[in-house]
């Protein structure tokens, strides 16, 4: 079994065994094959790119191959206790709607994404004039699949207005583990955020 990134042990170990995991934007499918391996979860991988699709297929990960921006309308309400969603939610259409349908068809949502409020993207916008690059976000303006770019500070607020509540947030340095004082000034110190939440009380989505 190879060793997970380490924002991915992160996430896997938020994760509690024998539970049902629906991975959004699987990759290669690493995460659940640790999963499936380490914590006895059943679940599915969704993944658009037919590379990774392939590569889950030999890592034995269960994946359909699908396009997140159509929405998850095959799976019913409440079908798993996870939806995870790792570095993909800042490259979908609707990033608002699509948290909708995580908690819709999962008792927990799990998503990270880079914090585009660091230190080092301001400086370097305020020095050069120019989109930035980090270890996080690491394509041009013109070939980056993102399109939503946020930072912690804007996903809490979304969350607030979504009556999505937070249960766990976990701040990671550019190696891509946990920075030792994650609560301090995380907006501007995290590279890249974790979250881990669930509806609201009274929550309609």
């Amino acid at each position: 079994m190879s060793e997970l990134r380490p924002d991915l042990q992160v996430v896997a170990d938020w994760i509690l065994p024998n539970t049902r995991v629906l991975d959004l934007g699987c990759g290669d499918g690493s995460l659940l094959r640790h999963l499936f391996e380490t914590r006895r979860v059943t679940g599915y991988g969704l993944e658009i790119d037919p590379f990774n699709v392939s590569e889950c297929v030999r890592n034995q990960v269960n994946v359909l191959q699908t396009d997140l921006d159509q929405g998850l309308s095959d799976f019913d309400d409440n079908s798993f206790d996870y939806v995870v969603m790792t570095q993909t939610l800042q490259a979908v259409r609707y990033p608002d709607w699509l948290l909708g349908e995580m908690l819709r068809v999962g008792r927990e949502g799990i998503v990270t994404f880079p914090n585009f409020g660091h230190w080092r993207l301001r400086l370097y916008l305020a020095l050069r004039g120019r989109m930035p690059m980090s270890g996080a976000l690491h394509h041009t303006w013109y070939n980056t699949p993102n399109i939503h770019l946020c930072t912690i500070r804007d996903f809490e607020e979304l969350c607030e207005k979504r009556n999505i509540e937070i249960l766990e947030r976990q701040v990671l340095d550019h190696t891509l583990r946990p920075r030792r004082r994650s609560g301090v000034l995380p907006n501007i110190l995290g590279e890249v955020a974790l979250y881990r939440f669930q509806r609201g009380a009274g929550s309609i989505l």
